[in-house]
């Protein structure tokens, strides 16, 4: 770990502040990522990002190309996924983040999104690191799903050693012997990166827990042990998501944990953007109930 040079702290009270559209994510304010794990079509982003632009959440995330277990489940909308979240970031002002998986994708997920997302198969894909690295868009780096906290920091370092020094950690989770959960969450990790690297450090509970009655809990955990924001999994109608329906929150559910980090947020010493009105909810019923555009997955 001692050749993480650029990752790793020189100075004690060194932070870095990583510029996502007008937000600064590792500032005072929890960064708030949210949005469906498969871009489905464009009533469904245009519902979310509806209902989420005032939760408030500084980005919208949603997949277009998506790593699968299986060959023969829906691998993403491709380039099609990208216009409806370039086209989202147009007409509601938020910064999309997607996941780019080779490096023959990543000019085109530069053209049509603000951040880059390397997931958690592709944590030590060395040459795609290497090409993002030669990016200057953000980039959202997933702990691997059996990845040491050292290997985690050199593939960020790999990154920020060719040129990119906009990197953002994500603990997502990692595997163990109990299925219980999807994967289990180290928030020891959170802590423990925080204290290592200067870097932003954010949490993905909804990959972490694989159910949605766990996320809230897990979020507001991640918040009181120092996490700089969330990425969390909400559709319109989740049951009915092509990908990750069982950790999926509604959009009222969404907006009701933000909401809950508040009075959290305020005794770590950080802050929630703005506050949400709860009795305004029910404004985002009827697009919920409006079905989007179904995409074919076996």
């Amino acid at each position: 770990m001692k050749d993480a040079k650029l990752v790793l702290k020189q100075e004690s009270k060194t932070r870095s502040q990583i510029r996502v559209g007008s937000f600064e994510v590792g500032g005072n304010e929890l960064f708030i990522v949210g949005g469906p794990c498969t871009v489905e079509g464009l009533e469904q982003m245009e519902t979310v990002a509806q209902a989420l632009k005032n939760g408030p959440v500084q980005a919208i995330r949603g997949g277009a190309f998506k790593p699968r277990t299986s060959p023969y489940s829906f691998q993403g909308m491709g380039l099609e996924g990208l216009q409806i979240l370039a086209g989202i970031r147009e007409k509601f002002g938020t910064p999309v983040i997607t996941e780019v998986m080779t490096e023959s994708q990543i000019a085109d997920v530069c053209e049509h999104a603000d951040v880059l997302q390397i997931g958690s198969r592709n944590m030590q894909n060395f040459d795609l690191l290497k090409a993002v690295g030669s990016c200057s868009k953000p980039v959202v780096l997933k702990r691997g799903l059996s990845a040491t906290l050292e290997e985690f920091i050199m593939a960020a370092e790999y990154i920020m050693a060719h040129g990119n020094h906009n990197v953002i950690l994500c603990e997502r989770g990692i595997r163990s012997f109990d299925t219980f959960t999807r994967n289990v969450l180290d928030l020891g990790a959170v802590v423990a990166l925080k204290q290592l690297t200067h870097l932003p450090v954010i949490v993905d509970p909804s990959h972490a827990a694989g159910k949605s009655e766990l996320i809230a809990d897990l979020s507001r955990a991640a918040v009181a042990c120092g996490a700089d924001g969330l990425m969390i999994e909400c559709h319109p109608q989740p049951e009915k998501s092509v990908s990750d329906a069982r950790q999926a929150l509604s959009l009222p559910q969404m907006l009701e944990l933000i909401e809950s980090l508040r009075p959290l947020a305020a005794a770590v010493g950080r802050k929630v953007q703005t506050p949400v009105q709860i009795n305004k909810l029910s404004q985002f019923a009827p697009a919920i109930v409006r079905s989007s555009r179904k995409v074919a997955c076996v």
